[in-house]
């Protein structure tokens, strides 16, 4: 089974492939083939169609601009999620990946969080995933809670992962593991129930 990655994100689909081979092992495992656009030749600029107001209109969207330019049997997973902030009102949110401009480095973001925010630190990261077929479309729901930290700190990781603090670790999303993210992280909350929605609809 073909499952294409709707994303360029470089980190966001190599979490993806990584939470799959963690999870469906053994001779599950060959039964997909999960490829990101880059594997498939595919330059779709996906940024011109993720103008929703919500992660899961512009998880919908991207799914239905790849699904319109690639046939065959496969599957297309999208995927939006973003850094939801209760002090400044939700935001980054939807717009995440181009708050303060798509080009603006993030620890330029961080920088300004940090300084806008004073005791109030509760946040969220929040995907949005959907699974896309020839006809058939299902949509899968994750969160991570957690805190925005007093300052950056982890290399790993990407986006906004060095402020976002968590609290039962002690430690930022950009300092644990990939393997200890891909167990508790919004992704793999809704990751999670993508393989199981695969394992009874296509028995693997």
């Amino acid at each position: 089974m073909r499952i294409i990655v709707a994303s360029h994100n470089v980190g966001k689909v190599r979490e993806i492939k990584r939470y799959f081979e963690q999870t469906i092992r053994g001779d599950r495992w060959s039964a997909f083939d999960i490829l990101s656009l880059s594997d498939i030749g595919l330059d779709i600029d996906l940024d011109a169609v993720e103008d929703g107001s919500t992660f899961e209109e512009n998880a919908v969207k991207k799914a239905q601009a790849v699904r319109g330019v690639i046939g065959g049997d496969c599957i297309v997973l999208s995927e939006d999620s973003g850094l939801v902030i209760d002090a400044l009102g939700g935001l980054p949110g939807v717009d995440s990946a181009n708050f303060m401009g798509r080009d603006t480095p993030y620890v330029t973001r961080h920088d300004w969080i940090l300084g806008q925010i004073g005791e109030e630190r509760a946040a969220r990261y929040m995907c949005v995933i959907v699974l896309l077929g020839s006809t058939d479309m299902e949509i899968f729901h994750g969160v991570m809670e957690g805190e925005i930290t007093l300052e950056p700190a982890g290399d790993g990781g990407f986006g906004y992962d060095p402020i976002f603090y968590l609290p039962e670790f002690g430690k930022t999303a950009a300092q644990i593991s990939i393997e200890e993210k891909n167990k508790i992280s919004h992704r793999a909350n809704a990751l999670q129930k993508v393989v199981e929605y695969l394992n009874e609809s296509f028995s693997i």
